[in-house]
């Protein structure tokens, strides 16, 4: 939910080398075709040294205990989204992964259930090192596609949130070639936005991908201090998806609506 969703764009041909703290993550030189374009190459090298069991990105903050509820429209049905925080920490090549619940029910049944896990670099970037994902139809479980762990039948980690958004900078955030290439480009930062949950400004704005669903595009916005904000299709669907309630740790209410 967090990481997720899709879109696209024509990227120049290029190369692009993102240098981090803690690794190299590698996109090879990008073809120039009026459809979309996507890296023919990508590696990613994790020192778990570098990696800490907590984030705290202003734009992704994920303290455990924290529910994250959802409402919105998908093809003209109504959906919520509860995404929990857990406390529970998963190790994934030797690094410290924060498990994230987050359960999608259409007229209140389950219809899909994803165990997400990030973790964060000492230099401040979230990283996204997999999920594993089930579909429901009728309360029975139908398809774990799109499921998938860094490390295993070659999939590779990527990030999520730079501490510091680059306007225009497109970047990968995840690898299993053929089932996760999700992909991100930030478009605007300083936006301002208005959602049930409350108002915001200082909004950073991302627009989201896969090449496996080239018809596919959607915006993301992420307000400091609380995270994702609120989703919109663009491109080849019908979906809305916005922030209605937030429950801090230990608090039987809903955190009161931020002032702006």
């Amino acid at each position: 939910m967090f990481h997720g969703n899709y879109g696209r764009i024509a990227v120049p041909r290029a190369l692009l080398v993102m240098m981090v703290s803690i690794g190299v993550l590698i996109l090879s030189p990008l073809a120039s075709l009026a459809g979309p374009a996507t890296p023919v190459a990508y590696n990613s090298v994790i020192d778990p040294g570098n990696f800490v069991a907590r984030i705290d990105d202003p734009y992704m903050p994920l303290v455990p205990g924290t529910i994250f509820r959802y409402e919105g429209v998908k093809e003209g049905q109504p959906q919520t989204n509860d995404v929990t925080v857990t406390a529970d920490i998963r190790m994934i090549l030797g690094v410290p992964c924060v498990v994230v619940h987050d359960q999608v029910k259409a007229d209140g049944h389950l219809i899909e259930e994803t165990y997400d896990w990030y973790t964060q670099d000492r230099a401040g970037n979230v990283w996204y090192f997999g999920e594993a994902s089930t579909s429901y139809e009728q309360g029975k479980a139908v398809s774990t596609k799109g499921s998938w762990e860094a490390g295993v039948d070659g999939a590779k980690p990527g990030i999520v949130m730079r501490v510091q958004p680059i306007l225009g900078e497109t970047y990968r955030q995840e690898y299993l070639k053929g089932e996760a290439e999700d992909m991100a480009k930030v478009l605007r930062t300083g936006s301002s936005v208005k959602v049930a949950y409350g108002s915001f400004d200082h909004v950073m704005v991302t627009e989201e991908w896969t090449p496996l669903e080239p018809a596919i595009a959607e915006e993301k916005s992420y307000a400091p201090g609380v995270g994702f904000v609120l989703a919109v299709s663009v491109k080849g669907e019908n979906e809305r998806l916005e922030l209605v309630e937030v429950v801090t740790p230990g608090d039987a209410t809903p955190a009161a609506t931020p002032a702006r």
